[in-house]
């Protein structure tokens, strides 16, 4: 999807780090185990951090082992098959689905061609999906629509656009007791900031190539500087102060770390125009 929420390897501790590797690798086989082989091209470090989000709060965790999907001879360890890992499995593939068409409908007949083969190839598994998680899947189809209804309106607003990616990410966790409550919270204005610095990363495509982009439209072609940053800067403060009243257990350190390290190195990553370069990094080479 994005790849936007993702740690600092150097500042992790190794256990930490052996915990996000052991998620992105259940994430992974979950996937395969659930939707097949191609289902695992649709892995991203987003849905890891919620699989790590939904994850009971535990005291330590202890990895099983499986292969790899990339490489069957390869054994790895993996956090067993549970509901965190599904629960991510099954909404990664309904977004995606969803993503897909929109593009087709972004980019035309021609160039959206390749998006309307994937999205065809993936449509078993989004029904399958949809079937599992109906209101996650209601919920995307009335946000994407209330979406397109604003591009077409050229909206200007930043707050009412972003609005409706932050209430999808805000419906991918359930919403029970008191950690349901702190979960929403965290996954609306992470939703929030995903959409706006997405925006501010596709600034300048979108200006050559004539599209959408709600930056244009309110602060022209500049996309805001330190006015827009600002913004931005306190949508993570607000998911920093909801995380803070959650309990997650051994999974609390590469939390804050994704949350108070990664995100805010992103941000500045696409500012200054290093996100480029950041992103096809690996994350399991020693260099961030």
């Amino acid at each position: 999807m994005f790849g936007y929420v993702r740690p600092v390897r150097p500042e992790l501790k190794c256990r930490d780090f052996d915990l996000y590797r052991a998620t992105y690798c259940g994430l992974c086989r979950c996937l395969r185990h659930r939707y097949g082989p191609i289902a695992p091209m649709l892995l991203n470090f987003d849905f890891t951090f919620l699989a790590l989000l939904l994850w009971p709060a535990e005291p330590s965790f202890t990895p099983c082992s499986g292969r790899c999907h990339a490489n069957p001879l390869i054994h790895k360890p993996m956090c067993p098959n549970s509901p965190a890992l599904e629960l991510a499995a099954d909404e990664s593939i309904i977004l995606a689905w969803w993503k897909l068409r929109d593009t087709v409908g972004d980019e035309g007949v021609w160039k959206g061609l390749p998006a309307r083969m994937l999205s065809t190839v993936l449509r078993p598994s989004y029904r399958k999906a949809a079937r599992l998680r109906p209101e996650f899947d209601r919920t995307v189809r009335i946000c994407l629509g209330e979406l397109n209804r604003l591009e077409r309106e050229k909206c200007a607003s930043i707050d009412r656009t972003a609005d409706t990616f932050a209430r999808i990410l805000q419906a991918a966790a359930p919403e029970e007791g008191t950690l349901g409550r702190v979960l929403s919270q965290m996954l609306y204005h992470l939703g929030r900031w995903i959409y706006l610095l997405d925006a501010r990363d596709d600034l300048q495509e979108d200006i050559q190539r004539g599209r959408y982009n709600p930056l244009i439209l309110r602060y022209g072609s500049q996309g805001g500087g330190q006015e827009f940053e600002n913004t931005l800067s306190h949508s993570l403060e607000l998911v920093g102060a909801a995380f803070q009243l959650g309990e997650f257990g051994c999974r609390a350190a590469l939390l804050e770390n994704i949350i108070y390290l990664g995100l805010p190195l992103v941000q500045r990553a696409v500012f200054d125009g290093s996100w480029i370069q950041i992103k096809k990094q690996k994350i399991w080479s020693n260099r961030e």
